[in-house]
């Protein structure tokens, strides 16, 4: 029995004074999955706390009340005030979306929704070659703006207000940028080290391409060989308005990724970020619309675009080369399944184990999902070429 139909079965027999908590539950609850034996009890117990409440309600929505006989049917809308009203069941995501984090994240499911309808934070990356974190928090706080050091990205600052950018000291300059402290961890991930040449596949807007142009010109002295490729020329161009703002350079190129005949000169690289195109489900808080926009079929055919870049960048990857392979998703569907659907057709393919406090431990990766007043949603996971 499913575990709504099971509550309110509950609430009708004591609305119809037909036994108690105590003897109702007992009955029902054996009839539902033990998974959701839990949320029969929360329902249950809650609805009925509340319950002088939501007849306030109804008495105003209602020409008379109820009927004895009709009482299935106020049970039913009580419970769905409660559920609405009171708990943090998400009315505003789609069912699918739902189903698809239940399945995957039964424990934070909850948090995990919370987050995703709360207003994100405004974080900063410190350009580490200009000053450090705590050079620019003192910074802030001496032109009167609240901010604390990020708990993730050892260069993040996140602001308890957002404002506008002209408003944070000397960032026309370069000082800093802005950029979530989940997407920060790309650059510390990649084990950067001298004369490397290094490719960011899909790179636009950018943040993660200036991120790893600033750590090599912090810790090796040099400008770097990065390549960035995406397939929009108008995106480009915002990258190259944030790498002249940082005062960095790198080779960009407007073209398919596919098209390796065209954008590679059959160098290999020591490194590889894919930061792949994906249903960006772990920055729905950012972007809303994507509940309404993204649909159930989309994250299939993600997975199979994601898994052809993945084949595609791999050959141009040097033998004991790392590819860091990252999505804005919070679904294993894009994630874990596709790196092990990679490593299946892959002979040559390692996972490395990433080092990280912070997120969930996956078969493959880290995933970090969003937090009410930290990072967004973010997957990770580390390839090496045997």
């Amino acid at each position: 029995m499913d575990a709504r139909i099971a509550t309110i079965h509950i609430i009708t027999g004591i609305l119809q004074d037909s036994g108690s908590l105590s003897k109702l539950v007992p009955r029902y609850i054996t009839k539902v999955p033990e998974a959701d034996r839990a949320l029969v009890q929360e329902l249950s117990y809650g609805t009925l706390r509340y319950y002088p409440k939501f007849q306030l309600y109804l008495d105003c929505l209602l020409k008379k009340p109820f009927k004895k006989k009709d009482k299935d049917i106020e049970a039913a809308i009580v419970c769905a005030i409660y559920q609405i009203t009171e708990t943090r069941v998400p009315s505003s995501h789609p069912k699918w979306l739902v189903d698809l984090l239940e399945s995957a994240w039964p424990e934070q499911v909850a948090s995990l929704i919370e987050s995703n309808n709360t207003k994100p934070p405004m974080t900063l990356r410190v350009n580490i070659n200009l000053n450090d974190q705590g050079e620019y928090l003192r910074l802030l706080k001496s032109n009167g703006i609240d901010a604390s050091a990020t708990l993730t990205s050892p260069n993040g600052i996140t602001l308890k207000k957002p404002l506008d950018v002209i408003n944070l000291p000397n960032f026309s300059v370069g000082a800093v940028s802005i950029q979530d402290e989940a997407a920060q961890l790309s650059a510390h991930f990649l084990e950067l080290m001298p004369k490397q040449r290094i490719l960011d596949a899909c790179c636009a807007p950018g943040g993660k391409t200036c991120h790893i142009l600033e750590y090599i010109k912090k810790n090796f002295l040099e400008d770097g060989n990065v390549i960035g490729i995406d397939i929009s020329r108008k995106r480009l161009d915002r990258v190259q308005e944030n790498l002249d703002r940082l005062n960095l350079q790198a080779k960009l190129i407007a073209c398919d990724i596919f098209e390796t005949n065209v954008w590679w000169d059959e160098v290999l690289f020591d490194r590889i970020l894919l930061d792949a195109p994906c249903s960006a489900t772990g920055v729905i808080r950012r972007n809303p619309d994507i509940k309404i926009l993204r649909k159930s079929i989309d994250i299939e055919k993600l997975a199979i675009l994601q898994l052809e870049l993945l084949n595609t960048v791999w050959s141009t990857l040097r033998k004991n080369g790392l590819l860091l392979y990252a999505t804005c998703s919070t679904l294993p569907q894009e994630n874990d399944m596709v790196i092990s659907k990679f490593l299946d057709c892959t002979s040559d393919a390692v996972v490395e184990k990433l080092e990280l406090r912070a997120g969930i431990e996956t078969s493959y990766g880290r995933q970090l999902l969003p937090s009410v007043k930290g990072h967004d949603g973010f997957y990770y996971a580390r390839l090496r070429k045997l």
